[in-house]
């Protein structure tokens, strides 16, 4: 979000953002879920695994509805512009037409919910 026009170092005030090693290797997540309430967004970031019937949230991101939204517009911009260089992403799809999850295509044994 920092090529956001009204990010600070576009108004003129500066942010010394800091990221630490354990942050800066970054956490791997093949599925989100999203939940919120009137008040908060919370995106848990899951990684699930081949052959393996549990998953673990390896991390939690709570936002307020209007840095959600700011988000959203952050990654269709940013989508955008690694299709413009890298070609469409396309929309992994089921079998049945609906979104589809990565428990089944290990192939490993499929989750049950």
């Amino acid at each position: 979000m920092a090529d956001n026009q009204n990010s600070p170092e576009k108004k003129g005030n500066q942010i010394n953002i800091e990221l630490n090693e354990d942050v800066a290797d970054g956490i791997y997540s093949n599925l989100a879920i999203i939940t919120h309430s009137n008040a908060e967004f919370v995106v848990d970031f899951v990684r699930v695994m081949p052959g393996m019937p549990k998953a673990r949230v390896k991390s939690r991101i709570v936002l307020t509805p209007q840095h959600a939204k700011r988000l959203l517009k952050a990654l269709a911009d940013n989508i955008s512009k690694y299709e413009a260089v890298h070609g469409t992403v396309s929309d992994a799809k089921s079998h049945d037409g609906g979104p589809s999850f990565p428990m089944g295509g290990f192939g490993g044994p499929t989750a049950q919910a």
